[in-house]
């Protein structure tokens, strides 16, 4: 019999499915089709970056829906959480915002604009023979920065207690190791928030 390509009413090579995959879950079902029509396909990374892709995915969606109820968003909410987060006087300069929330400048831009207009922040001119501007969390930004981080984080806490305690502090552990080495192999860059648009798009 001489070698041809398959054809779709060929049956497909056996092939033997690592023991770990599960055929009756989605993740591995993906997986182990990819063995199934091309063994030796290096399937390791599905398990985990299709799962965080997902879990990325459902918990960014979440924390929309929360925010949308209380009337914010999650660009606001990692703003005024940067600015709190510094301490007292709560300023920073919007280079400071644009490192610490690792977006583009001209995203923390749109973002500052957003939540001046909203009362949440002040901005300051820049200081003779500086080009910085600094942004400052007002009281109303304070109030709203302080109930919406009570809500979100209740909230992401119930989502992850299906996990045991110690299950939690594995995760977490495991993904802060991945974490680094990816900051380390693809580089520092700026980034969006899970569920909002892309820096330059809505900021």
């Amino acid at each position: 019999m001489t070698d041809r390509a398959r054809t779709g009413d060929d049956p497909p090579p056996p092939a033997t499915a690592p023991a770990h995959l599960d055929p009756g879950d989605p993740v591995d079902a993906i997986a182990l089709a990819w063995l199934r029509e091309r063994p030796g396909t290096p399937v390791t990374g599905i398990g985990i970056v299709t799962r965080l892709w997902h879990a990325a995915k459902l918990l960014g969606e979440d924390r929309r829906r929360v925010l949308a109820a209380a009337g914010q968003d999650t660009a606001t909410l990692d703003l005024l959480s940067v600015l709190r987060r510094s301490g007292p006087p709560y300023r920073l300069t919007t280079r400071e915002l644009a490192e610490r929330t690792m977006v583009t400048p001209g995203a923390v831009s749109q973002r500052v604009a957003r939540a001046e207009q909203e009362g949440l922040v002040e901005r300051a001119a820049p200081a003779p023979g500086s080009r910085a501007v600094a942004v400052t969390l007002t009281d109303r930004g304070h109030e709203v920065v302080e109930s919406l981080v009570d809500r979100v984080l209740a909230r992401e806490a119930d989502l992850v207690s299906g996990l045991a305690p110690e299950q939690q502090r594995a995760l977490a552990e495991l993904l802060r190791v991945l974490l680094a080495d990816l900051h380390t192999r693809l580089g520092d860059r700026p980034i969006s928030q899970v569920g909002t648009e892309p820096p330059g798009r809505s900021g």
